[in-house]
């Protein structure tokens, strides 16, 4: 039993899903509840309600992780023969079921929201999360750019739809303060955004062999490594620039503390990346790229600690 339980928490990948919970818990007490406390506006997501939305968020990811890795079965035993758990441990059968449950739960506790608060929709939008996720494990993870664009979308919809739940105050309180929040929400976001479709591309590199083998169609087999690795670095040099433009905002407001924090925590990381991306050339290698982007992706998520003393 304690190896059956210790197998689901590695199958929905239980690091991710405190990432997620971390990254919504943060952008709410530090962005969200305190623009709208500013304006004298209750959240529509209190201290009940968030866990709720919370909740949902975990459980749509854990299915989605799942269901990624029962279509993934065969070409896992070969880019990742030891972590293989689908068949082994947890069969084929209780994967579906588990999948089915978390989904559900996650779900019908949107749709909670949407009937017991102000938030509109959520069900609906959370319910094509679980479509879509279900969509990419069979056919969009194989096809070019489009697995890798759908991931990313829906890795920002983790922070956009926390501001998506307060749409109804945008109304009642100060534009000013409507358009911060706007902003913060984008830069993070967008920040989520570019940053998953370079680690995607550096796994899609890393999982090429058992990849290509099954028919998929990813970039590095259909353009090459190389051709691969000039996409990741494009983008690379975008996020790198633009949060060094942030920097220089953040100066002239004086916040210091956090633009030595951001420059160390995750400018550097970003660096260190496209320096070592083109001598990359084994599984191993592009493993530890993308495990120090999955870093650079905390450390940016943490940096919402800021706004609640500075903004």
């Amino acid at each position: 039993m304690a190896l059956k339980i210790k197998a689901f928490f590695q199958l929905v990948r239980w690091p991710n899903m405190v990432f997620i919970a971390l990254t919504q818990w943060l952008f709410y007490h530090c962005i969200i509840e305190k623009k709208l406390l500013a304006a004298n506006v209750l959240p529509n997501l209190d201290n009940k309600n968030l866990p709720l939305l919370i909740f949902a968020s975990v459980c749509i990811a854990a299915a989605g992780n799942i269901i990624n890795d029962y279509f993934d079965i065969n070409i896992d035993r070969i880019n990742k023969p030891n972590k293989v758990i689908i068949g082994k441990i947890i069969s084929r059968r209780w994967a579906i079921i588990w999948h089915i449950l978390l989904s559900s739960a996650g779900v019908a506790t949107s749709f909670y929201l949407d009937f017991t608060t102000p938030i509109a929709f959520l069900g609906w939008l959370n319910l094509a999360c679980v479509l879509l996720l279900f969509a990419y494990s069979i056919t969009f993870k194989k096809q070019l750019l489009s697995g890798n664009i759908l991931i990313s979308l829906l890795t920002a919809w983790v922070v956009v739809v926390l501001s998506f739940c307060e749409l109804s105050h945008l109304t009642i309180i100060d534009n000013a303060i409507g358009l911060s929040l706007s902003r913060l929400t984008f830069l993070y976001a967008g920040f989520a955004c570019i940053i998953s479709i370079i680690r995607e591309a550096i796994k899609d590199m890393e999982d090429v062999e058992g990849d290509e083998r099954y028919g998929c169609k990813t970039m590095p087999i259909v353009w090459g490594i190389q051709a691969t690795k000039v996409f990741v670095s494009t983008w690379l040099i975008v996020l790198i620039v633009t949060l060094a433009v942030v920097q220089v905002y953040a100066l002239q407001k004086g916040w210091w503390h956090s633009v030595v924090y951001c420059v160390l925590a995750v400018l550097m990381p970003l660096v260190v990346v496209l320096y070592r991306l083109f001598a990359a050339r084994q599984a191993a290698q592009f493993h530890a790229l993308s495990s120090i982007i999955k870093l650079a992706m905390l450390t940016g998520i943490l940096s919402m600690v800021f706004f609640y003393f500075y903004y």
